[in-house]
């Protein structure tokens, strides 16, 4: 009985015929992405294969000899949270450079109005932070 299903299955999908505007309106949507072509093998109960080849029949794309690249939408998904992330740390570096600009005004300011040197000269000798005479201190 299970074979007899098979059958009757098979012969109705070997009967069905999709006109060339619906096979041409589903070609567009894979270009467009807005369907994928598991989708519409599912959907319709066709074949991959037979989905390929109005692909390659209908497709504006395959006769410009162009490669669709399909992505998952999931990788889509990822590509926009990383621009976002990309524009928030553009904004973010924006920020910190437009307070260091600031900081430089500031002793640039401090300098001439006090007339200290704020700043080290690039080839003045940074020191150590720690004042040491040479006496030994130590008590034992």
């Amino acid at each position: 009985m299970e074979n007899s299903l098979f059958n009757n299955a098979q012969k109705s999908r070997q009967n069905r015929y999709f006109s060339e505007d619906f096979k041409k309106n589903k070609v567009k949507e894979l270009e467009k992405n807005l369907v994928s072509i598991g989708d519409i093998s599912r959907t319709y109960e066709v074949s991959r294969t037979a989905i390929y080849k109005w692909v390659y029949k209908y497709s504006i794309m395959a006769k410009k000899n162009v490669k669709q690249i399909v992505e998952a939408k999931s990788d889509t998904k990822k590509i926009q949270i990383l621009e976002e992330r990309i524009k928030e740390l553009e904004r973010i570096v924006g920020q910190k450079q437009i307070l260091l600009e600031f900081k430089d005004k500031m002793i640039e300011i401090a300098e001439t109005t006090y007339g200290v040197d704020i700043k080290k000269k690039l080839g003045s000798k940074l020191s150590s932070g720690t004042n040491t005479t040479g006496k030994h201190t130590d008590t034992k």
